[in-house]
């Protein structure tokens, strides 16, 4: 089950908000029986890259023994 304030990896590109699948993000807000997320996406350093509301299959849980990656942003990041 994913609750407020767990770490998530997107499975699916959203190139209107430079995302793509694999990154990880924030849950900060769950939607109606679990069906929506509102999740932040940040750097390394802490800032915020995009904030995206999601579907409940386009994302999916952490699970031990994996580890994160990390690329070069395309585009810049959010006001």
């Amino acid at each position: 089950m994913i609750n407020e304030l767990d770490q998530v990896e997107l499975l699916e590109d959203l190139p209107d908000r430079g995302l793509k699948a694999g990154d990880v993000g924030t849950v900060m807000l769950v939607h109606g029986n679990r069906k929506g997320f509102t999740l932040e996406f940040l750097t390394w350093d802490g800032e915020t890259v995009a904030i995206a509301t999601v579907d409940s299959g386009q994302i999916r849980s952490i699970r031990s023994k994996e580890i994160p990656r990390t690329r070069r942003l395309e585009m810049p990041l959010v006001a």
